[in-house]
Formats: structure tokens, C-alpha cells, sequence
């Protein structure tokens, strides 16, 4: 039993409850104790990130500055990540000392890889990061289909028959009036 739930000196004439205040503070200090440990294995999360992420600098070095596609860097939350692009991503497994390699997709989340070994989990994100290169070279290379081309109509024509119909009409009505009224 923790000293927060024990009561007075130990003998039972002389038992004093404890009063709430000291409960509480008591209460305070373990709490800070948990949250400590959660926060030391946060800190060791991001540690590993960390190392993770400086191996692969020689990678990310090679890559061309006009490919734009990879945007590398650590976020600290609740669970702390190290971001390959905006799909792909390295969390630490449950266990904290595992590496794994993730990618988002529209039918949800895929483990590329998972390893303990940092040398591992670089080899996966090289292969990684040559594949989608290798999709952006496809996709810059691909022609478009070709377009249809559609000619402008003249507008010219239909604005002549419009002022002959309507000369015609004019004169059409001026030659009832004239009829009439004779």
C-alpha cells in the first residue's frame, strides 16, 4: 500500500486520517512521476527519430533540389514522427525501439517496412524514395492526349443574314402600311 492511503503513526489509538490537502499533494506527485516516465519515452521516441534521421541525410543530399517532392522533418506530438513526404512517414513501434516505416494510401495505412535496425529502415526508404522519383519522371514524361480542335464559328455571316432579314421585314411592314392605307 503507498504512503497516501496510510493513516496516523501505526499504533490504532493514536490513527489519524489524513487530511485531504496532504492527499492531494501526495496524489499531485505520483501523477508527476507517471507523466515524467511518459515524457522520458517521448524524449527517447524522438531520440531514435533523431538518429534515424541523420542517417539519412547522405540520401536525402543526392536528391536533386528541383525535385520538391520530399519534405523531411520530425513533428513532436503524441506521437512523435519522422515525415518522408506527405504520405510516408517512421513511428516508433509499441515497444519503442522498433522502426516503422508507414505509408498512407486510400485504402488506409501500409507498413512498408519494420525493423530494429536503422541501417534497415534506410534501405526501405531509399528504395522508397527511388520509386516515387522514378513515378514523377513517368508522369513528366507522359504526353497529354491530343485535343480536339474545334474552329471558332464566324460570326460574321449569321450578322449579314440578321440585317437582310431585317431590312426585309422592315420593308415587308412598311409596304402593309403603305397597302392600307390607300
Amino acid at each position: 500500500m503507498s504512503d497516501a492511503y496510510k493513516t496516523g503513526s501505526g499504533s490504532a489509538g493514536n490513527a489519524r486520517p489524513m487530511r485531504l490537502r496532504d492527499a492531494l499533494r501526495q496524489a499531485r506527485i505520483e501523477a508527476a512521476d507517471r507523466t515524467g516516465v511518459v515524457v522520458d519515452l517521448r524524449d527517447a521516441e524522438v531520440a531514435r527519430l533523431e538518429i534515424l534521421n541523420e542517417a539519412l541525410d547522405p540520401l536525402f543530399a543526392e536528391i536533386p533540389d528541383s525535385v520538391d517532392m520530399f519534405d523531411r522533418g520530425i513533428t513532436q506530438g503524441d506521437t512523435p514522427r519522422l515525415w518522408i513526404d506527405m504520405v510516408a512517414h517512421v513511428v516508433m513501434g509499441r515497444d519503442k525501439r522498433i522502426y516503422r516505416f508507414v505509408q498512407d494510401t486510400r485504402f488506409g495505412r501500409v507498413v512498408i517496412a519494420e525493423s530494429h535496425d536503422v541501417a534497415s529502415v534506410v534501405q526501405a526508404v531509399t528504395a522508397y524514395v527511388a520509386r516515387r522519383m522514378i513515378e514523377r519522371e513517368q508522369a513528366l514524361v507522359q504526353t497529354p492526349p491530343p485535343v480536339a480542335v474545334i474552329k471558332p464559328r464566324s460570326r460574321f455571316w449569321p450578322f449579314v443574314a440578321g440585317v437582310v432579314f431585317g431590312v426585309a421585314a422592315l420593308f415587308a411592314v412598311a409596304l402593309a402600311m403603305a397597302l392600307r392605307g390607300h
